[in-house]
């Protein structure tokens, strides 16, 4: 079976009888290890001693007089987050409970790097498996911003964070986006994902260095398509069915779903009938309809009508991977 995202940090899991992913203290020593919570040169000897004694045992309690004595506010507050990140891992059946529950009730306070850290967990147990290079990439949208550029009429993605990564590497100030994500750079090229070089994406999932044409080739929409899919059945226990369509013919449509703030903003005009600014369908990156497979667990309000999903990008041509709702 071919390894792909080894930066999800999914062998440091344990998979369990019903499929999800238990958190194990090797998990958990790997958040200890982010530079967020690594003590920096000036740090005060209770927080010193916290990180040790996390390191030497990961699970050991941790209470608020433990994390009140830290002398800095930052260490304080990003402790709190870590440790009651960690109760909610270490107590819950799996790691996809405690996504679902977060669905569910909200995120709080919790930092949005948590979220995109578990989504991409997640994930990775639910792709387990799949031989499929472009539901990969397609999957990648899920926790890592997208930088949308149009090249030659065709809609392309790339990873938000190595585009930016390249044109900080750049000397030439006036380079575009577009010109940073296409030209060769000193870690390899970026490639646009085609059938003739997919096959490379599994000895470099975890660079994000292939360009998603979204615009131009169905393979990719297709894999969007399965991302979903798999996303929901993994999840929810539900069978469904992913299409993407061009527009919603139905003059009598229901219910969507924003997959991400653009595309929430842009469906609610649209279902409220309110004008939408003549950019808004050039910002949808894609339109999909989602029908679920057993009628018995459509509630009658839906009845057999299918889900629309939308996905766009913001005004800046990024887009966003959306998680519940949590810290800012």
């Amino acid at each position: 079976m071919r390894e792909f995202w080894v930066a999800s940090g999914h062998h440091l899991t344990r998979r369990a009888d019903h499929g999800g992913l238990v958190a194990t203290p090797e998990l958990i020593m790997a958040y200890l290890a982010r530079p967020e919570l690594m003590p920096p040169a000036d740090a005060c000897e209770a927080e010193r001693n916290l990180h040790a004694s996390l390191l030497a045992d990961p699970l050991r309690p941790v209470s608020k007089a433990d994390i009140f004595a830290l002398a800095d506010a930052d260490a304080r507050e990003n402790w709190t987050f870590m440790i009651a990140f960690r109760d909610r891992l270490i107590t819950a059946a799996s790691l996809e409970a405690v996504y679902v529950n977060l669905a569910r009730n909200g995120a709080g306070d919790l930092p949005p790097i948590f979220l995109a850290q578990l989504c991409h967990l997640i994930l990775r147990n639910a792709l387990e498996g799949c031989d499929d290079p472009y539901t990969l990439r397609a999957a990648e949208l899920f926790y890592r911003s997208q930088q949308a550029a149009i090249h030659e009429g065709t809609l392309l993605l790339a990873d938000a964070e190595t585009v930016e990564a390249q044109q900080h590497g750049q000397h030439d100030i006036h380079s575009s986006p577009l010109t940073a994500m296409l030209q060769p750079k000193a870690f390899g090229e970026m490639d646009v994902m085609d059938d003739e070089n997919a096959w490379t994406y599994w000895s470099r999932s975890d660079a994000h260095a292939m360009v998603m044409n979204i615009g131009g080739n169905p393979r990719a929409r297709a894999g969007l398509c399965r991302v979903v899919e798999r996303w929901v059945a993994h999840l929810m226990g539900v069978a469904v069915s992913v299409e993407t369509v061009a527009s919603i013919e139905d003059r009598d449509w229901r219910w969507f779903v924003g997959l991400d703030t653009e595309g929430t903003r842009i469906g609610n005009a649209l279902w409220h009938g309110a004008e939408l600014d003549a950019n808004a369908g050039e910002r949808i990156v894609a339109l999909m309809r989602l029908t679920i497979e057993d009628p018995r667990l459509v509630h009658e309000r839906v009845g057999t009508r299918p889900v629309y999903l939308i996905l766009a990008m913001g005004a800046d041509n990024v887009v966003r991977h959306r998680h519940p709702a949590g810290r800012a």
